[in-house]
């Protein structure tokens, strides 16, 4: 299973017209004009920031993210507004996590003017299981929603043709029921991604398939910090999470040995992309988590190795030790980030282990 590319930002469409302000010609891909150091792109940033305002005011928070992603990609990267966009991006987000869909303030909404340690873990740690229970919504969604979220990669062709040659390979390799069953597993687990990105408003393409190697999905916007990209990244192995679980008691309820071989590939699957290396999945929540959130990691899932003897829960316990001494700028760490990991790590090795 590949993890998450990241795609170039789209690139601008300004095909060196003369500059509103000043009538400067500016070339292809300017985002300030050098002369009078105007936007170039002021009149579409004005139609996102209204349309965002609209998003926020109906509360359709993912819409206004979206938005105001769109609206990031015209701007300097340095500027003020980008930073002031950034910040309005990072309180919709807030309060699409806690659930509440409240209208945002115009006033809140950036202007674009003319010119221009240990001491956290231990609550951490005591909500692995309630995160399990009450945030895991994979199954939840599921059943609840009519599988709708499922249906987001099959609108797409080349996710379907690709999805059709993977279960070709593994056919040839396994036989129908466990192809169809890894590629429905590795499917669900994409769309863990999609989801979470739209929730976020990323502008991302659908699944697709490498025979061998999994699946991908192709960011085409880059999240705007590591709480967001851990978000993201964590989410496929989540939902992969959730589809193991369901895998593994239809095979207990209908004991069968051909489900339970697929919900040990699956769990393998999933916790073999939390092991926390980029780019697989794990490496982008690591990005989250501070150094001494990582040696937590470290002893909890060393806990884990030992209790169900799943190798890469081992694995994943040694690379957690030795980024738990790396040198980094920012040490703040992200408690429920911290809490995912660890509750997503520890089911899978469960799964694996009596799957197996």
């Amino acid at each position: 299973m590949q993890p998450i590319e990241v795609g170039s930002p789209p690139a601008q469409i300004n095909l060196g017209v003369p500059c509103a302000h000043c009538g400067v010609e500016l070339a292809p891909a300017l985002l300030l004009c050098p002369a009078c150091k105007a936007l170039v792109h002021r009149s579409e940033l004005e139609a996102l920031a209204k349309a965002a305002q609209r998003a926020s005011q109906h509360g359709e928070l993912a819409q206004a993210m979206a938005s105001w992603r769109k609206a990031l990609d015209l701007l300097p990267p340095e500027s003020k507004q980008a930073t002031r966009i950034g910040n309005v991006i990072r309180e919709l987000r807030e309060k699409l996590a806690s659930g509440v869909a409240q209208p945002v303030a115009i006033d809140t909404a950036p202007a674009l003017p003319a010119g221009s340690g240990f001491r956290r873990w231990g609550g951490a740690l005591g909500s692995v299981l309630a995160f399990a229970l009450f945030k895991l919504k994979s199954l939840w969604l599921l059943a609840l929603t009519g599988w709708k979220p499922l249906l987001v990669g099959l609108t797409k062709l080349g996710t379907v043709w690709s999805m059709l040659l993977s279960l070709g390979v593994y056919w040839t390799l396994y036989g129908w029921q466990f192809a169809l069953g890894l590629v429905l597993c590795i499917y669900v687990h994409e769309i863990g991604h999609v989801v979470a990105l739209q929730r976020l408003g990323i502008a991302a393409s659908s699944p697709m398939f490498i025979p061998g190697l999994g699946a991908v999905v192709r960011m085409n916007q880059y999240p705007i910090d590591v709480h967001e990209e851990a978000t993201v990244g964590l989410a496929g192995p989540r939902w992969g999470l959730g589809i193991s679980l369901f895998v593994f008691a239809l095979s207990r309820l209908l004991h069968s040995p051909m489900l339970s071989a697929i919900a040990h590939v699956s769990a393998w699957i999933n916790l073999f992309n939390l092991l926390p290396i980029p780019p697989l999945d794990g490496g982008r929540g690591f990005r989250a988590l501070a150094n001494p959130q990582r040696l937590l990691c470290a002893a909890v899932l060393g806990g884990v190795y030992f209790l169900t003897g799943q190798a890469f829960a081992g694995i994943i316990a040694l690379v957690a030790l030795a980024r738990g001494f790396e040198k980094r700028p920012n040490d703040t760490g992200n408690p429920r980030i911290l809490a995912e990991f660890l509750a997503i790590a520890t089911l899978l090795a469960l799964i694996s282990r009596f799957a197996g």
